[in-house]
């Protein structure tokens, strides 16, 4: 048989095509790993810096769910003068105090914010003053309730005085006064609730 391939030449070229072929499977391994790599640290990158949930609530919701209807009572249904009884049978948060002289309740939202509400008592164990303390998950919280209590407030009592990080509101014999008490990460606002005068105290 005759062979085509002059003496020595086929040998060369064995050589050269395993070399070309040896080439292309190292590329294609440096690829790969490459892709692996990338992969990885794409990965770690999502551990590191997972989605974070919805930070903040609904803050006009927030305040409602705090001063409950203000058509029944003054806050929560209570107003003052009623006794502790009525507290422990209209409030529907958990009871985390009981004092001689209030009564507290507390609940928290999905978002871990929270709400305590305390009755202070007389003692003939009437309530004569209220305050609600809420504690927030940032500063955008903080405006935003801030904004909800100064609209909901003026608008169902007399025009508001403010000063500094506090509104005062008056209606008839009730005053109410919001503050930011917020303190470097703490953040949070403070209604009060109190009489104006003694009739505020008198039995219903």
């Amino acid at each position: 048989m005759k062979n085509y391939f002059p003496h020595g030449t086929f040998p060369k070229l064995s050589f050269a095509v395993v070399s070309i072929l040896f080439s292309m499977v190292v590329l294609y391994g440096c690829q790969t790993q490459t892709k692996e790599e990338t992969v990885e640290k794409t990965d770690s990158a999502n551990l590191a810096n997972p989605a974070q949930p919805e930070l903040n609530s609904d803050q006009s919701a927030l305040l409602k769910t705090a001063v409950g209807d203000a058509d029944n009572g003054i806050v929560r249904g209570v107003s003052f003068g009623d006794p502790i009884s009525k507290v422990k049978a209209t409030e529907t948060f958990d009871m985390f105090e009981e004092t001689v002289d209030h009564l507290g309740y507390t609940v928290e939202t999905a978002q871990l914010e929270s709400i305590d509400v305390q009755y202070f008592i007389n003692p003939e164990k009437q309530v004569n003053k209220i305050q609600i303390d809420v504690y927030l998950n940032s500063g955008d919280a903080t405006t935003q309730l801030w904004n909800a209590g100064k609209n909901y407030f003026s608008k169902s009592y007399d025009a508001p005085k403010e000063e500094n990080k506090i509104i005062t509101w008056n209606k008839n014999s009730v005053k109410v006064q919001m503050e930011d008490v917020t303190k470097g990460k703490d953040f949070g606002l403070k209604f009060v609730f109190t009489p104006t005068n003694k009739n505020a105290l008198a039995l219903k």
